[in-house]
């Protein structure tokens, strides 16, 4: 069988993960061809990294680079930013994507747009559960009519440092900082808030899906609840993680259902 030819934007921690995966023989079906990350820097990182476990990925300057080495699919670790800058690149070069980033899809326009490229082309675009989980679940209640969601994420609040809500006494003090729509959230968070976005994709929408955040001191780790209710089904996903790994391996996991016989 013939192997899919696998990409990375974005080369930071998570992607380093997926990397390993295909170097420990967990992704055999995949072969890494190239790497890009907002600085050249990285990706020689990375590529140096997987040359040390015998694997030959390429260091790119730009996207275009990396589309030059013909991948497949692609895993994006990167930003929403950075995600807005090579998602119709990718797609409109026969390149699907796995993403993490996917507070992009916020906008309107812009999951539009990438719907219609995916569409044109023959590609796709894989949301990653990130953090979270429960895409099924979200999908099926609404699908039946009559949903609404909620999406709750506790921090402590050394992981609010530079976002706008951060103030000192939050190092003391439990409380809301945040509560409106995953749009809102996205805005104001932008690195820290993909899963609401993810779940109201999966669901109701960002403009309709409810979003609050609460700092609680002490706290490390994060908790991501959904809850969707609906006349005949209530149904709550509650993930806590201790770091950012499980949205790593969550890509991996999808990259495993992509050529997967049996699907979950």
């Amino acid at each position: 069988m013939k192997k899919l030819r696998l990409g990375i934007v974005g080369c930071g921690r998570l992607n380093r993960i997926v990397a390993e995966a295909v170097a420990d023989g967990l992704l055999p079906e995949y072969e890494l061809v190239g790497c890009y990350s907002r600085t050249y820097e990285s990706a020689e990182k990375l590529s140096s990294a997987m040359a040390e476990r015998g694997i030959a990925c390429k260091p790119c300057h730009t996207i275009e680079e990396l589309l030059e080495q013909r991948p497949d699919i692609v895993a994006e670790a990167a930003t929403p930013a950075g995600m807005r800058a090579v998602a119709v690149k990718c797609l409109e070069n026969g390149c699907s994507i796995v993403c993490l980033s996917i507070g992009a899809f916020a906008d309107e326009s812009f999951y539009a747009e990438v719907r219609a490229t995916a569409a044109k082309h023959g590609t796709k675009v894989y949301m990653a559960s990130g953090a979270t989980g429960g895409f099924d679940v979200l999908r099926t209640a609404t699908l039946m009519g009559g949903a609404t969601a909620e999406f709750f994420n506790e921090k402590g609040p050394n992981a609010l440092k530079g976002t706008p809500v951060y103030d000192e006494s939050l190092q003391q003090e439990q409380r809301v900082v945040f509560h409106g729509t995953a749009t809102e959230a996205i805005a104001k968070f932008p690195t820290r808030v993909n899963v609401t976005v993810a779940a109201s994709r999966a669901s109701v929408g960002p403009e309709k899906m409810n979003v609050t955040m609460q700092s609680s001191p002490y706290f490390r780790g994060d908790t991501q609840r959904v809850e969707i209710r609906n006349p005949q089904v209530r149904a709550t996903v509650d993930v806590y993680s201790a770091t950012p790994e499980i949205a790593a391996w969550s890509v991996v996991a999808v990259l495993q259902n992509i050529v997967s016989p049996i699907v979950f």
